[in-house]
C-alpha cells in the first residue's frame, strides 16, 4: 500500500478486533461500527474510502452537554461537556520502535468542559495516573526548529531585559531537557535549575560547566524556600490537571519572597476554541486556558498580573505575575472574554463535525488522484490530526519531522513512519500538510532547497481544497 512496503496491507483478526476494542464508546454505537468495519477495513479503504478508524464523538445530547465536575481552576460547579473524543493515545510525543507498539500504546478518553464562572476549559475525564513522563522515549522539544529557536531567543532577552535578570537565581517548572534555561541563563549570566520528570541528559544542550542544576521530577512543596529571584513555566500548565492547587503551590512554595516573578506560557485556548483548532486537543492536555481564565486563575492563588500577552502567531498566552502586588492596569480587561468564550464552545463540536468531513473529502480526492500525502511535523499535533480523524498509513504514510531523535519512530495510535526531510527527496510528496502554520515558510524554504516544490496544505484550510 505504500512503495517501500513499510506497512503490511493485512492484519490478523486478532490484530484488527483487539486495535478497535478501545475505541467503543459509552452508547456503543462508534465502537460497534468500529468492530464491524474491522474484518474488512482494508476493501473498505481501497473501494469504499472509508475511515474506519475514527475515534471521534462529538457531544450530541444537547447544544450545552451534560453537567460537569466542579472546575480546577475555581471550583465552581454549573460547567458542562461540550466536545467529547474517545480512545485517544494518552502519550503524543512518546517514540516508539515499531509499528506495532505506536498502535498498541494505551489510550484514554477526552470530555471538554467550559467553566460558566472562569472560561477554563478541561478534560474532566482526565486520569492522571495514565500518563508518566519519567521516561527517556518522551520526546517533546522543539528547538531543532531555527524559527522556534529565534522566538525562544527574543523571548529570552526579553525577559531578561525586563526582569533585571542578570547575575540571578532562575528556576524552571517542566523544563525539559533545559534548551530554555540554557538560553536564559547564557544570555543574562543566571544560575539555574530546572525540574521536569522527561529530563533526559544525554540530550541535554546544557554543558557540565554551566551553573545550571536539574532535578529529574516534579515540582512539589517539597521545594519550598528554593529562593529563586525568577521562576518560569513555560508548555507545562496545561498537562496539569488540578490547575487551582498547582498555581497555589506555587505561590506557597516563593514564601515570605514576594519579590520573585512568575512567567508561565500556555497554548492560547481562544484561539483553539475560535478556530476549531482541534490538532490542538489530545490527553496529555487537560487544560487549556484563555489570556482571562489565566489571570483569573492567578489572581485567586494571590498574585497580582504585571504581565499578559499573546505570541507566536496568536498560539501562546503569557502572563507574567508577582505576589502581593495589585494588577497592572496596562494588562488591560481579560475578564471580558467570558461572552466570546461561550460562543465559541457552544459552536464548537458541530465545526469539528464539518471540518472532520472536509479533510476526509479531500483525502479520498487526493487518493483517488494518487497523490502522495505526508504531514511535516510529528508531534501532538500529527498525532491528535491522525488519531481523531482515523486516517490510516494507507492515506497518509509518513510525517516529516525535522527532531532527529524521532526518526524511525512511528506515530501513537496510527502508526505512520517518521522520517527526516532528507527522505522526501526519495518519496517526491505531492502534497504536504503542514501541522503548524508558523512554519510554513521554513518548511517551504527546507523543501524547495531539496529540489521539491508540493503542494503545501495548512491545518486552516480545514481541508477545503
Amino acid at each position: 500500500m505504500c512503495e517501500n512496503g513499510a506497512y503490511r496491507a493485512y492484519e490478523t483478526a486478532e490484530q484488527r478486533s483487539g486495535r478497535f476494542r478501545s475505541v467503543r464508546s459509552a452508547e456503543g454505537s462508534i465502537g460497534e461500527r468500529a468492530v464491524r468495519f474491522a474484518d474488512h477495513w482494508l476493501y473498505s479503504i481501497v473501494k469504499k474510502e472509508v475511515f474506519p478508524m475514527a475515534l471521534s464523538i462529538p457531544n450530541e445530547s444537547s447544544p450545552r452537554g451534560p453537567g460537569a465536575p466542579p472546575c480546577p481552576a475555581c471550583n465552581s460547579e454549573g460547567g458542562f461537556v461540550f466536545h467529547s473524543l474517545k480512545g485517544l493515545p494518552v502519550h503524543s510525543v512518546m517514540n516508539t520502535t515499531s509499528f506495532r507498539q505506536a498502535r498498541d500504546l494505551p489510550v484514554g478518553d477526552i470530555a471538554l468542559s467550559f467553566c460558566n464562572q472562569c472560561g477554563f476549559v478541561s478534560n474532566s475525564t482526565f486520569d492522571e495516573k495514565k500518563v508518566s513522563y519519567s521516561t527517556d522515549n518522551y520526546e517533546a522539544t522543539q528547538a531543532c526548529s531555527p524559527t522556534f529557536r529565534m522566538f525562544a531567543e527574543r523571548q529570552a532577552r526579553r525577559l531578561i531585559d525586563r526582569h533585571g535578570l542578570s547575575g540571578k537565581r532562575v528556576l524552571e517548572i517542566g523544563c525539559g531537557n533545559g534548551e530554555f534555561l540554557e538560553l536564559i541563563c547564557r544570555l543574562g549570566d543566571n544560575e539555574g535549575i530546572g525540574f521536569d520528570p522527561s529530563y533526559n541528559k544525554k540530550n541535554s544542550p546544557v554543558k557540565s560547566d554551566r551553573k545550571i542544576s536539574f532535578v529529574k521530577d516534579y515540582f512539589t512543596e517539597k521545594h519550598t524556600g528554593h529562593g529563586a529571584d525568577f521562576v518560569m513555566c513555560r508548555m507545562t500548565l496545561e498537562h496539569i490537571h488540578k490547575t487551582g492547587r498547582f498555581v497555589r503551590m506555587v505561590r506557597s512554595t516563593l514564601g515570605a519572597k514576594s519579590d520573585t516573578t512568575v512567567f508561565f506560557q500556555v497554548p492560547d485556548a481562544t484561539r483553539i476554541l475560535r478556530d476549531c483548532a482541534f490538532e490542538d486537543v489530545y490527553f496529555e492536555h487537560c487544560s487549556y486556558f484563555s489570556p482571562g481564565s489565566l489571570a483569573r486563575l492567578f489572581r485567586r492563588a494571590g498574585f497580582g498580573i504585571i504581565g499578559l500577552e499573546g505570541g507566536y502567531d496568536g498560539q501562546y498566552v503569557m502572563i507574567e505575575a508577582r505576589p502581593g502586588v495589585a494588577d497592572d492596569p496596562s494588562c488591560g480587561a481579560p475578564e471580558s472574554d467570558l461572552i466570546s468564550l461561550r460562543a465559541y464552545v457552544r459552536n464548537f463540536a458541530d465545526r469539528y463535525r464539518r471540518k472532520a468531513a472536509s479533510w476526509h473529502a479531500c483525502l479520498r480526492r487526493w487518493r483517488a488522484a494518487q497523490r502522495r500525502v505526508v504531514l511535516w511535523g510529528a508531534g501532538s499535533k500529527a498525532v491528535s490530526f491522525l488519531t481523531s480523524l482515523g486516517i490510516p498509513p494507507a492515506f497518509i504514510p509518513y510525517a516529516v519531522d525535522i527532531n532527529p531523535h524521532r526518526h524511525g519512530s512511528y506515530i501513537a495510535g496510527t502508526g505512520q513512519r517518521v522520517v527526516g526531510p532528507q527522505y522526501m527527496r526519495e518519496y517526491r510528496p505531492s502534497t504536504v500538510i503542514v501541522m503548524n502554520e508558523v512554519y510554513r515558510e521554513e518548511v517551504e524554504t527546507m523543501l524547495r532547497d531539496l529540489g521539491l516544490r508540493p503542494q503545501l496544505v495548512t491545518m486552516e484550510s480545514g481541508g477545503a481544497l
